[in-house]
């Protein structure tokens, strides 16, 4: 039987279309190995806090720039080596629990968590403009991804000393209408403040140390900064 090219044709594009739906099956049903959270090639905050703690404890010499390169994965190797865990250089459950890291993931855009954040945006921020709205939320959902601060909405905003309006009552305030669009646009992944995590009135506070931290822009009477 004579085949032709376009018959070649065919099967390929059969074949390249199959792969590609076992390809989408194999991310959409991710096996062990996609729990690993930071090995080369990784970037973000929780590998500067990988970095730092490495730091800290003298087997980091490298910069704390959040990307995951040979330096870090050396670094890693060390501690785990040190740890009696496989120094296989990729910081995975075991290793980050033993750096004593733990990092949360930004919650869905559900109605429980629309409201939980809406209220507090509402309690700090009902008075600014909409883009500082949502860039309050946007830094409360930062802290959740952020190694200093708890891993879950609720366990941000409720954070001892995290926000004035919890203690004066603000908090408890009816939730102005456009802080539940700004807390949706928030979960939704919109973020003015540049990745801050925290923000704070220049005019208000007595706080000296929040006056240190580095600003990256203003909006409306708010201050965000890393």
């Amino acid at each position: 039987m004579k085949i032709t090219k376009q018959a070649i044709l065919r099967a390929a594009a059969l074949l390249a279309a199959n792969l590609a739906a076992a390809g989408a099956v194999s991310l959409y049903y991710p096996g062990p190995a996609a729990e690993t959270l930071s090995r080369v090639g990784s970037q973000g905050n929780e590998v500067k806090a990988i970095q730092q703690e490495l730091k800290d404890r003298g087997l980091y010499s490298g910069e704390v720039d959040g990307i995951f390169g040979s330096a870090t994965e050396s670094a890693v190797k060390r501690f785990q080596t040190q740890q009696g865990l496989t120094a296989d250089g990729i910081a995975g459950p075991q290793t980050l629990a033993k750096l004593g890291i733990s990092i949360g993931t930004v919650p869905e855009a559900n109605e429980a968590n629309v409201s939980l954040l809406a209220r507090i945006i509402s309690a700090e921020a009902r008075g600014e403009p909409y883009e500082g709205q949502v860039a309050v939320g946007a830094v409360v959902l930062n802290r959740v991804e952020h190694p200093s601060f708890p891993d879950t909405l609720s366990g941000v905003i409720y954070q001892p000393g995290a926000f004035t309006a919890i203690t004066d009552g603000q908090f408890n305030e009816p939730i102005a209408e456009s802080a539940y669009r700004a807390a949706r646009d928030a979960l939704n992944g919109l973020d003015p403040s540049g990745g801050a995590i925290y923000y704070y009135n220049p005019d208000k506070t007595s706080n000296q140390w929040i006056r240190t931290r580095p600003v990256i822009k203003r909006i409306g009477d708010h201050l965000f900064c890393s």
